[in-house]
């Protein structure tokens, strides 16, 4: 389950990415590094972040983690406010 805080943080990297061609091929190249310079979060070493973008043809669903064991659920709570 995604918690409030990490929709958030997804929402704005979406709409970032939506306004923004460069963070958006960053993001797509590099997310992890996108987004800690864009949201200055240190994300640990251990957690990979990957980015796929959808097309008209194509739709992921991300089948979540339980959110007690989800470290960078924590790692966001920690930085966001």
């Amino acid at each position: 389950m995604v918690t409030t805080r990490q929709q958030e943080l997804q929402n704005q990297i979406i709409e970032k990415a939506w306004v923004d061609e460069d963070f958006k091929k960053e993001l797509i190249a590099n997310p992890k590094a996108a987004i800690e310079k864009a949201f200055d979060l240190d994300i640990p070493a251990d957690i990979n972040v990957e980015v796929l973008e959808e097309t008209s043809n194509h739709f992921y669903l991300v089948l979540p983690q339980n959110p007690s064991t989800r470290k960078i659920i924590r790692v966001i709570d920690a930085r966001w406010y």
